[in-house]
């Protein structure tokens, strides 16, 4: 049956086919200290097989990133094509610093770690101790390794690629006009202005100027 397998000592579950889900797209990255928060990310890579241990990226700037270096725990939701635009605008427009973002979510359950996953438009869920850090000019990367991995749903589990077809709304043509700026490959924001400023960051998904392109 889909979503159950057996746990493996102290009620963990270690899906291995989990790690599967994981490709170059869109995660919910997960965190808590006295409070929850989550971000969307956009790297998740399995770094080895015994034990599984994974590496995620987050930038500088973000709350969950600090709570992640604190408690040295996180989750990571694994989101599907299913996932609407919705969910990416509730995790990434609200700073948690000002808002509790699992506030009155029904599709959110806790792993054994006490930390928050997504239990749908998710296709698994992985939940990871730190291990080691390596600290980036805008991003850290935290090496986690896997203490529970459960896989919910058969659903293709978006890409980068999939998100800008068809999730994120497609701006309407106004016709020859055209907009200097960048646009921020991660999430689509529109940075308007000649010149983008070399510290600047996403107010959407956190990223820095390295994300961005020109229009």
């Amino acid at each position: 049956m889909a979503g159950y397998f057996p746990p493996l000592g102290h009620n963990r579950k270690m899906d291995k086919s989990a790690l599967f889900h994981l490709e170059y797209g869109l995660y919910l990255l997960s965190a808590r200290e006295e409070k929850d928060n989550a971000c969307i990310i956009n790297t998740v890579m399995q770094v080895t097989d015994k034990p599984v241990q994974i590496c995620v990226a987050v930038n500088h700037a973000n709350l969950t990133h600090d709570m992640i270096t604190a408690t040295k725990k996180f989750n990571v939701s694994v989101l599907s094509e299913s996932a609407p635009f919705s969910l990416y605008s509730d995790f990434g427009y609200v700073s948690g610093r000002q808002k509790d973002k699992f506030y009155g979510r029904t599709d959110i359950a806790r792993s054994e770690n006490g930390i928050y996953y997504l239990t749908d438009n998710t296709t698994a869920y992985l939940s990871a101790e730190v291990k080691n850090t390596i600290h980036l000019q805008t991003h850290t990367l935290f090496l986690g390794e896997v203490t529970e991995a459960v896989s919910l749903s058969d659903s293709p589990s978006v890409t980068y690629n999939y998100y800008q077809k068809n999730i994120k709304p497609q701006k309407k043509d106004e016709g020859n006009s055209v907009k200097k700026g960048y646009i921020c490959e991660v999430c689509g924001y529109v940075y308007e202005g000649d010149v983008l400023p070399d510290d600047y960051i996403c107010p959407v998904c956190k990223h820095g100027a390295e994300a961005f392109r020109p229009l």
